[in-house]
């Protein structure tokens, strides 16, 4: 069964299993961290060769190519930080929000609505603006943006302020809860946090991807926020990552391979707020991770170069707008198969007009029916 994490108030009483427990933030100058240099070393380096590697390829690619491989890889990374935490958005929504407020020109944008937009800004805040201070209003700015009704589902939180309360990270049906981690006091926060964003601005040196692991850790410790601190976490991280790249232009998501190995994740964060200050065991898995990450980045490339031939080798056929719309629905990786009530329902037309449609498309050598029988018709584009 699925850990599922939540975020609740501390309660006024815990057995003495959990009474007994030290976490790293309790110990003596806790954000001392230290690590073994041997077995960190190799996996940087690596992953610093793997990051140069991927934005020479984007580099040869031209200014169209890599508009479309970083709207992709921007919606991946903020469809999957949601997912992480349990929500599932619409991805068409957080597509045309990203590319409006990049001001990309692609068709078929649609209305995104208030959860999607906030999330978006987060991450292009963090991203796109990774040169500025991190400071406490840009962080309340983002948690504001990501609980704009000041709710967290039903709940009523604290928005735009650190908490107030205490917090402890569960799982488990109400009654059999497991205790995964408890966070420093309320009272104890703000001074939290003023230490963290010193170091994470003006800190001593470090490799900056280095530091983008250690953020991550030292943030999602501190648990600064009642709800959303996961999302902000990794916002975090994936702003020290823009600047280990120096560039704005993200084209691998480390969000995405966090959920591929999501039980993982939680199981080495709990582990290692359950130590000392070594964290060579967390910055092993994050590194392993992010390299991950840049060698599916492949995946992403490969997808956009496919699109970008299909269009080079039909630039000059005749298509409507509805047909355009559905072929890069495609391109894109269509949820489930293609008929023609799905094309009706997609393009707002009746479905005689859609069969008329998907017929053309068929005798210009663009689409064919799938081998693959059924109740119903299904189609698929022909890629050389």
């Amino acid at each position: 069964m699925r850990r599922i994490f939540v975020m609740r108030r501390k309660r006024c009483i815990f057995t003495a299993y959990y009474a007994v427990i030290m976490y790293v933030h309790q110990k003596d100058n806790w954000t001392d961290f230290k690590w073994d240099h041997e077995q960190i070393l190799p996996l940087l380096g690596n992953v610093r060769h793997l990051q140069g590697r991927l934005i020479g390829k984007m580099g040869n690619l031209g200014f169209r190519l890599q508009e479309e491989a970083m709207l992709t890889t921007l919606t991946l990374d903020v469809l999957k930080t949601s997912e992480i935490e349990g929500e599932l958005l619409n991805k068409e929504q957080v597509r045309s929000s990203i590319a409006r407020r990049l001001g990309l020109e692609v068709s078929g944008l649609v209305d995104s609505s208030r959860n999607v937009d906030g999330i978006v800004e987060v991450m292009l805040d963090a991203t796109q603006h990774y040169s500025l201070p991190l400071t406490e209003g840009r962080l309340f700015g983002w948690h504001a943006a990501l609980f704009p009704t000041g709710h967290s589902g039903m709940y009523k939180i604290e928005v735009a302020k650190f908490r107030s309360g205490e917090m402890q990270v569960v799982s488990g049906a109400m009654g059999k809860e497991k205790v995964h981690y408890e966070a420093p006091k309320g009272g104890l926060v703000e001074m939290e946090m003023t230490k963290f964003l010193q170091w994470f601005n003006n800190g001593a040196q470090v490799d900056p991807v280095l530091k983008a692991a250690i953020a991550h850790f030292w943030f999602v410790t501190i648990h600064p926020f009642d709800d959303g601190n996961g999302r902000i976490a990794r916002a975090v991280a994936d702003m020290q990552l823009t600047r280990s790249d120096g560039s704005p232009q993200r084209f691998y998501s480390m969000s995405n391979q966090i959920l591929t190995e999501r039980k993982k994740y939680y199981q080495i964060l709990e582990k290692t707020q359950r130590r000392d200050s070594d964290i060579t065991e967390w910055l092993v898995w994050f590194l392993s991770c992010l390299e991950r990450a840049l060698q599916n980045s492949e995946d992403i490339l490969n997808a956009v170069l496919v699109k970008a031939r299909f269009w080079e080798r039909h630039k000059q056929t005749n298509l409507n707008e509805r047909q355009r719309l559905i072929i890069n629905k495609l391109l894109d990786g269509f949820d489930g198969k293609l008929t023609s009530s799905k094309w009706g329902k997609i393009a707002k037309v009746s479905s005689d007009t859609a069969l008329r449609d998907i017929q053309d498309l068929m005798g210009k050598g663009i689409l064919q029916k799938e081998a693959q029988g059924g109740r119903s018709t299904s189609y698929e584009l022909i890629i050389d």
